[in-house]
């Protein structure tokens, strides 16, 4: 059995939970707590560097994972690619959701028709290191 972390600006979906459940034996479900996932949700967008910003992360990372726990990492690139590193040097298995989009059309009263974007999850996929020459 395995922990994921959630580095993501979300909550998980029902589909999702199951997924992870059934793929990776996932038994426990560790979400970042509030204020960090305001700072995640608000990574700010100004700053030349944002390393010291991702302590507060890393920190959450080290002291909730162990070797082999999965890491659910999705956001503002620059910090996701700090984290997926940060991940893998730890040992552990970032990962991070894949979707697909389908459009629904409704025609409406006045015969204009509105379309809508559906996202329906569709597995989990590894973040992979280049293994360079």
């Amino acid at each position: 059995m395995h922990r994921i972390l959630l580095i993501f600006s979300h909550e998980l979906t029902p589909e999702q939970i199951e997924d992870a459940r059934t793929t990776f034996n996932i038994n426990e479900f560790v979400p970042l707590p509030s204020d960090l996932q305001k700072l995640w949700q608000n990574i700010p967008p100004s700053e030349p560097s944002i390393t010291s910003y991702m302590e507060h992360f890393r920190r959450f990372v080290k002291d909730n994972a162990d070797k082999g726990d999965y890491a659910l990492i999705q956001g503002d690139f620059g910090a996701v690619y700090l984290m997926v590193n940060f991940a893998f040097s730890l040992g552990l298995i970032p990962v991070y959701a894949t979707t697909e989009r389908e459009i629904v059309e409704k025609r409406m009263s006045d015969n204009t028709v509105r379309s809508e974007r559906v996202f329906k999850h569709r597995i989990f996929r590894r973040y992979e290191k280049e293994e360079m020459g």
